[in-house]
């Protein structure tokens, strides 16, 4: 499946949202969410690959925690798989001094009801980078794909608050990002599960806090909606979603 040009972009976005359907309904139980995020994530590298033939290359490289004190946010199934993945690692991880979880709650507590503008000013770093690297990397959110940019150093000059050019963000990264993770909320609401979206570090200590997050989302409930993003667009999507089904 390709990312398509603007005109097309409702098409693409309409057989995406077809496919996860697909998946959903196809895929065991116990392995819906995992599977709908591992199409979703093939689905976005195989088609920034195709959409960004011919422009300039990204400068995002390992060990570049330059936008790393962003506002995250997430949604539930990616929510699910980064808490099981701390909770298996966590045994491990402590045995070279790390803790993730400690350190996320820590973050949360500074960074909780935070805006964009909030976030950047505090620079807090995000909970999972541990010297230089991210260590949830594999499984970062959507929201991380789709943030890639063409220049490290107007990077690092933005966050440091030295200058006020824009920063030249790749447009096929966020395009496709939205196409990929819009087509995933509107397949998960046709499935009547809770599709919005989460402010990860939060979402991430409700998840760690209750054992049955996903039982209950599975069983049609929002366990994470103390972390939701704003209300106003999340009916405005709704609305949109009903709109273009209908």
């Amino acid at each position: 499946m390709h990312a398509p040009t603007d005109h097309s972009a409702e098409a693409f976005y309409r057989e995406l949202r077809t496919a996860f359907n697909q998946t959903w309904q196809s895929a065991p139980d116990a392995a819906r969410s995992e599977a709908l995020l591992q199409q979703a994530w093939n689905s976005f590298e195989g088609n920034v690959a195709l959409q960004s033939e011919g422009q300039p290359p990204i400068a995002c490289h390992k060990g570049c925690p330059s936008c790393c004190n962003l506002r995250v946010s997430a949604l539930t199934p990616e929510v699910l798989m980064i808490a099981a993945f701390l909770r298996a690692t966590a045994p491990t991880l402590a045995q070279h001094g790390i803790d993730l979880i400690q350190t996320l709650r820590d973050t949360d507590a500074a960074t909780r009801g935070l805006d964009d503008e909030g976030r950047m000013a505090l620079r807090q770093r995000c909970p999972f980078l541990v010297r230089g690297l991210c260590l949830i990397h594999q499984l970062r959110p959507l929201a991380c794909r789709g943030h890639a940019s063409h220049d490290k150093q107007a990077c690092i000059e933005a966050v440091a608050g030295r200058s006020d050019e824009a920063v030249p963000f790749s447009g096929p990264h966020r395009v496709v990002r939205l196409l990929v993770q819009t087509a995933l909320q509107a397949s998960l609401r046709m499935q009547d599960l809770a599709w919005g979206s989460y402010e990860l570090n939060h979402a991430l200590v409700l998840a760690l806090d209750n054992e049955q997050t996903g039982a209950q989302w599975l069983a049609g409930g929002d366990p994470l909606a103390a972390a939701a993003d704003s209300a106003e667009q999340r009916e405005a999507m709704a609305a949109w979603f009903d709109a273009e089904a209908a």
